[in-house]
């Protein structure tokens, strides 16, 4: 097993006096992200916020949720509604899950261990990034639905380690993650030349691993530079298929967008695949995922489970979601905003928000479960119900 590093968990370097977020007075995510953007400095926020290039493929995964309307049922009794479903074969207590997302620590001192026991305690799953502040084994000690993300490493030792870990602390899955074989220019990191402080590193790693995360150069992102290091742009299907015949666990790639590479992931045995464009932070100019989920899902035939990442801010998001064909939905950005302003209590108060508005969104839609959901009809901003669906069955 490889060394990791055990510097002590102190406050990140880079963080700003915190002011008192009243998180229990939220009513959206929006509240949130205005109380996040009080707790964080301008460097932090950029590196939460934004995206690569010019930040149009960021901009399009909120205006696909945007443009898309559901068509309600009526005259459905909803007097109760069952947000709870399946993912992978496990118990959820709604459709979603929380994204990998990289160096929590940078937002909140209690970093990924405080989202994780938000997700506990909302009944869903957390999926750690290969990229956390905390080591794997910390993470799975305080949430029993944790899966691992991982990318494609040079390093295939490790890359193995990594593997027999996750199956030794009792993850329920592994992400590996398939669109960054490079990462994207994130131009407002390179213009802040962003650096990771001292005391936030890569846990999962041997601690020499990581040194270039944290040197910084002008015009440069030091994550950047530690993801071209680290990171083997050499990744193929038939990568896939060896990783496949390595574990037992299901297996999940994230980063999917066309519906050739979900059919493909499902004759290698996939478990399940991510409509994701990685939040707009790789290709800019990618399709958002809304916009492919249906064809996703055709293409699967039922074969894996398809879950969307990318721009959800919403129960009535997550709804959307479920009536193109997505079993979850795995939410990142808004989780930070809580986490950065109010630790797990914020995580905890996002997470109870997004379940209360897809409680109100399955009722006003005339859905009493997840599974009536999945039946809705969604049309684009504009757009006319096509008479095939006029036509329809009755529910």
């Amino acid at each position: 097993m490889s060394t990791l590093d055990t510097t002590p968990r102190t406050e990140p370097a880079h963080s700003a006096p915190r002011r008192a977020a009243g998180s229990a007075h939220w009513l959206t995510s929006a509240d949130a992200q205005r109380a996040a953007d009080l707790a964080l400095p301008q460097d932090v926020r950029d590196f939460l916020e934004g995206g690569s290039g010019a930040e149009a493929t960021l901009a399009a995964n909120r205006a696909a949720f945007e443009d898309l309307f559901l068509v309600p049922r009526v005259l459905a009794d909803v007097s109760g509604t069952d947000t709870a479903t399946t993912v992978l074969g496990a118990t959820a207590a709604m459709p979603v899950g929380i994204a990998p997302m990289a160096y929590q620590r940078l937002f909140h001192p209690d970093g990924e261990l405080a989202a994780a026991r938000a997700a506990e305690a909302a009944g869903i799953p957390y999926v750690a990034g290969v990229l956390s502040t905390y080591t794997l084994e910390e993470i799975t000690a305080v949430c029993s639905q944790t899966w691992l993300q991982l990318y494609w490493l040079r390093d295939r030792i490790l890359l193995t380690d990594l593997i027999d870990r996750a199956e030794a602390a009792g993850c329920e899955a592994l992400v590996l993650t398939v669109d960054v074989p490079r990462m994207g220019r994130r131009l407002r990191d390179m213009r802040n030349a962003f650096v990771l402080p001292q005391d936030v590193v890569a846990a999962n790693f041997p601690a020499a691993a990581t040194l270039s995360a944290r040197r910084g150069a002008a015009g440069m992102s030091s994550v950047m530079v530690h993801t071209s290091e680290a990171f083997d742009p050499t990744l193929t299907w038939n990568d896939v298929a060896w990783l496949r015949g390595q574990t037992d666990l299901p297996l999940v790639l994230k980063g999917v967008l066309h519906p050739e590479d979900a059919a493909r992931a499902a004759e290698l045995g996939v478990d399940a695949v991510v409509v994701s464009n990685h939040g707009g932070r790789q290709l800019d100019g990618a399709v958002a995922g809304p916009n492919v989920l249906p064809a996703v899902r055709d293409a699967v035939e039922g074969r894996v489970e398809v879950l969307l990442d990318g721009g959800a801010r919403s129960g009535t998001d997550v709804l959307k979601a479920l009536a193109l064909g997505a079993s979850a939905v795995l939410v990142g950005r808004p989780v930070l905003w809580g986490l950065a302003a109010d630790g797990q209590r914020g995580v905890e108060r996002l997470l109870s928000l997004l379940r209360t508005e897809l409680e109100d969104a399955l009722a006003l839609s005339g859905c009493a479960d997840v599974t009536r959901a999945r039946g809705l009809d969604v049309v684009p901003r504009g757009a006319s119900l096509p008479s095939s669906v006029r036509r329809g069955q009755r529910w």
